[in-house]
């Protein structure tokens, strides 16, 4: 890196728009959207999906819900116009979805795209050349004039070779793209698209496309959003046009760019699922349907198994979502944290349904795209009593004490802090089983039975302590004061009940009941005990059990 001052590098130029009208504008529709991923982000792959593998692709794309999907460079390759072919051949196309090819300024590979598109009902020949500075300089050696004619020409023969098209009864649209849009002199981009609509002659029910791409990021969303109203307010024909967008990440801002460019007037967004796409990737339509989702606003693309679609597009791309990708990425449901895992249960307890969404740290409610609630809230040595209850409650049914919550959920910090890394549900499972249901040193219980009268129970008991069998009695104002009151003369320390707290473990007549008993010390030492079994008076002497084994084994 250089250090200041830094002469390598220059600020991107501001675009002088004194009455920009975005700001204050608020997004309350979705736009057209087109999936570019079997092109854009196919050509991305370094290793190209295979035909197969792109029928099952595009197969996703439709159930999703777009109604204009680029698919191929057919004058490319012999693959892509060998996929487009059985697109179309094998009736695979709904009638409402329009396939979109893409293609440069160039007779024959013009032609050779219409031959591939014979046959299809709804179709957008999307046409491109470059025009920015840089572009023409090093790579074109070429003036103005010569872009524009180059674009002007490339038009004509779109006209002229898709005229076949139209007159066998296919819907063809045209799209046209002044690549790397927001490199190029926002006059000089005008300039060539009025030059190329003057030739197209769209008109109100078949508008021209004017693709505006960040063909490679280099200013800020809001520059970004100041370039797209500039055009919208300029184009002569602006009423005939549909402006899209097409944004890439290489500052990784997207996404935000996307927005702001919609609030400044544009009408239709190209990307790919999950972003992928050369560089640093192409936008990621699910983020920003699914952000347009969470302000109420129908996005018309239905992501409600956005696993599934996860699955299929790794499978495909040989990609990995990653896991804080939005929305999609194995970890965006997930608190660690102590207090966010607190926030998140209390607020999720007071979710109420046909209300509207209203949990801390979680936008979005999982099941609305198909994700698992028993992800939300993991464990490690960050995690606090919230996340450890949340889990022993919802994966597992106990419903803990607040206070006996505070207890386990330090029991289960030592055992990550001990482990050094993340608790599943199963070991935080079994680790409470391990300090409360399961314990059988050094006392166990093995009968009880108890008897009521007047105002009186009694009970009697075996009880192993320390491997000799005691057979014990006693009387008591019920059956845990009886229970205690036999462990009198055993030498077992002597406790005092502080609560008694008890529910049923499942459903149905066959469900196990579990008790929860805080017992205090005579040398003041307060902790919880746990028992579980078919009969709930005897879950609540299991209970007693354990607390007396977990005071032994503190001593």
């Amino acid at each position: 890196m250089q250090f200041a001052p830094i002469k390598k590098y220059r600020p991107f130029p501001p675009i002088d728009l004194p009455n920009r009208q975005w700001p204050s504008r608020t997004q309350t529709e979705a736009p057209m959207w087109c999936s570019v991923d079997l092109r854009d982000g196919n050509q991305a792959l370094a290793q190209p999906m295979s035909v197969g593998e792109k029928l099952e692709y595009f197969e996703m794309l439709v159930k999703i819900g777009f109604k204009e999907i680029e698919v191929g460079f057919p004058s490319a390759s012999q693959i892509e116009f060998d996929f487009i072919r059985r697109l179309i051949d094998e009736n695979r196309i709904p009638d409402d979805v329009a396939i979109q090819i893409l293609c440069q300024c160039r007779e024959e590979l013009i032609s050779r795209s219409c031959e591939s598109m014979m046959g299809a009902k709804n179709v957008i020949f999307h046409l491109y050349n470059s025009t920015s500075p840089a572009q023409r300089d090093h790579v074109f050696n070429a003036s103005k004039e010569d872009i524009v004619a180059i674009a002007v020409n490339g038009t004509k023969w779109v006209k002229q070779y898709t005229q076949a098209l139209v007159d066998d009864g296919t819907h063809v649209r045209f799209e046209y793209s002044p690549e790397s849009f927001t490199s190029t002199e926002l006059d000089f981009a005008l300039e060539i698209c009025e030059a190329v609509t003057d030739v197209w002659q769209p008109t109100d029910e078949n508008k021209i496309i004017l693709n505006l791409p960040a063909t490679v990021e280099y200013g800020t969303p809001n520059i970004h959003a100041d370039q797209i109203e500039w055009m919208c307010t300029h184009l002569t024909r602006r009423e005939q046009s549909i402006i899209s967008l097409h944004t890439h990440n290489d500052r990784g801002t997207g996404v935000a760019a996307t927005e702001l460019a919609l609030l400044a007037g544009a009408d239709r967004v190209e990307g790919t699922l999950f972003g992928n796409g050369e560089r640093t990737g192409n936008l990621d339509i699910v983020v920003v349907a699914l952000n347009l989702y969470t302000h109420g606003i129908d996005p018309q693309l239905d992501f409600s198994n956005l696993n599934d679609i996860r699955s299929i597009y790794e499978r495909c791309t040989r990609l990995r979502v990653p896991p804080r990708q939005p929305y999609a990425g194995e970890l965006v449901f997930t608190a660690f944290s102590g207090s966010h895992q607190d926030a998140i249960k209390k607020s999720w307890a007071k979710q109420k349904p046909d209300t509207p969404w209203d949990v801390l740290y979680i936008p979005i409610d999982p099941a609305d795209i198909g994700r698992n609630y028993k992800a939300i809230i993991r464990i490690n040595s960050q995690s606090g009593k919230g996340g450890v209850a949340y889990i022993l409650e919802n994966v597992f049914g106990y419903d803990l004490p607040k206070l006996m919550q505070r207890e386990v959920g330090r029991s289960i910090n030592v055992m990550a802090d001990k482990t050094g890394r993340e608790l599943s549900a199963d070991d935080i499972h079994q680790a409470f089983l391990d300090e409360y249901l399961n314990r059988k040193e050094r006392v166990a219980i093995t009968k009880f039975r108890s008897d009521e009268s007047d105002e009186t129970v009694s009970c009697e008991c075996e009880v192993i302590i320390d491997g000799q069998a005691h057979n014990l009695t006693a009387e008591g104002n019920g059956p845990i004061d009886a229970f205690m009151r036999s462990l009198d003369g055993t030498g077992l320390p002597k406790i005092e009940v502080q609560s008694y707290s008890e529910h049923s473990l499942g459903k149905g007549a066959k469900a196990k009941a579990v008790s929860y008993i805080q017992i205090e010390t005579e040398s003041g030492l307060s902790l919880y005990g746990a028992g579980s079994d078919n009969n709930i008076e005897f879950a609540s002497i299991k209970a007693i059990v354990s607390a007396v084994n977990r005071v032994l084994a503190k001593k």
